[in-house]
């Protein structure tokens, strides 16, 4: 891709590399591998990505004697990694693989498809947040803005499983994909509203049309009444992939209630 290693919207992807690397905000490094992070996202996109899963002020530690950036599940209660795990399972490759593409559109697939980045929270304030979704909103909301659509245009769209929009697609799973988009082009969606916030509950609850089995399966019912209590939207977006990867949830998607 012509041009691609100065696109806009790798800076969307790399604007928060000090939390994956171990440093803080205010001391975070220009440079990480020879390429440049941790600079600011433009048109904004930061912090209304930002506003979507935490509050606005200041920030007050949430869960005691948690004070690092690896992200709690809302599933377990806990943190798949601390430093020594993280290092010894060879992630520390895979997060140098996520910030040193050069191509937006790779990067865009490596951030759907990583797990490393599902290791970190947005803030260890608000430890079950997510920086993977975040920095996938923050990558969704900025193609939509460079392109002249305001926040309070932008929709959440339901996709078959396997559709990908570079960029816009936000979560990827097996059952369905979901996007941030203008249009939604037929499709299931809810309007974002007007400014964002920590709005997910009742953007999924408006769903014109919901991609869940909740009439006939019983794990995707229980996913669906959780989803309508999250609030913060990395944190949900999180939930649903750790939910389809949870060891008890049984290989049989439909599986009928008994």
């Amino acid at each position: 891709m012509t041009g691609s290693r100065n696109h806009i919207l790798i800076k969307s992807y790399r604007h928060d590399a000090h939390k994956m690397t171990g440093q803080s905000h205010n001391h975070a490094p220009e440079m990480f591998a020879d390429v440049p992070v941790n600079q600011t996202v433009p048109h904004g996109a930061d912090g209304d990505a930002s506003a979507l899963s935490r509050p606005n002020g200041q920030p007050e530690q949430t869960v005691e004697n948690h004070e690092t950036h690896y992200r709690l599940s809302l599933i377990e209660g806990k943190s798949r990694y601390d430093l020594e795990e993280f290092t010894r399972n060879g992630m520390e490759g895979a997060v140098r693989t996520l910030l040193t593409e050069d191509d937006p559109k790779t990067m865009h697939r490596l951030w759907l498809e990583s797990d490393a980045a599902s290791a970190f929270n947005e803030s260890v304030y608000y430890p079950y947040t997510s920086l993977k979704y975040h920095t996938l909103l923050v990558a969704a909301l900025l193609d939509n803005y460079r392109r002249g659509h305001e926040f309070a245009d932008l929709f959440l769209v339901v996709d078959p499983a396997g559709e990908i929009v570079p960029h816009r697609t936000v979560y990827a799973g097996e059952e369905f994909t979901l996007r941030i988009d203008k249009d939604a082009d037929g499709r299931p969606s809810s309007r974002l509203g007007s400014q964002p916030w920590r709005s997910w509950a009742s953007t999924w609850s408006r769903l014109s049309a919901h991609p869940l089995n909740t009439a006939h399966d019983k794990y995707d019912m229980v996913l669906d009444a959780n989803l309508r209590r999250i609030r913060a939207w990395s944190t949900a977006l999180q939930y649903i992939e750790d939910f389809e990867n949870w060891s008890y949830r049984p290989n049989k998607p439909n599986e009928e209630i008994a």
